[in-house]
């Protein structure tokens, strides 16, 4: 089971990710699993034929090992398949994956 600190710690970061101001035109969300937490960028429909429903995006997955206590990064391809991220070693700290996509350094989670 995903730790409740953890997952509070993901659900700010993704609260905080979008300022206020913009929450009309963007978010970040997150679904959770007992075993993983995933990342969705949110928007608006942009015309009618979309329907009322706002289109999510997958941006990463953090995936738990509760035997190890670790945390592991997850990137999705263009067909919505996750694979490990190799820049970043599995982890006791869901933070160092937050602080992983925040920097972005291969450009893969926010393009």
């Amino acid at each position: 089971m995903v730790p409740e600190l953890d997952a509070d710690r993901v659900r700010k970061w993704a609260t905080d990710r979008t300022p206020v101001e913009y929450r009309l035109e963007m978010r970040v969300e997150v679904d959770e699993t007992p075993r993983a937490l995933t990342i969705f960028e949110c928007r608006p429909p942009w015309d009618d034929l979309t329907g009322a429903e706002w289109t999510r995006a997958p941006i990463a997955r953090l995936s738990y090992v509760k035997m190890r206590t670790e945390w592991t990064l997850f990137w999705v391809d263009r067909n919505d398949r996750f694979h490990r991220y190799p820049d970043c070693a599995a982890t006791r700290y869901v933070s160092d994956l937050l602080d992983e996509i925040d920097a972005d350094p291969t450009c893969i989670f926010w393009g």
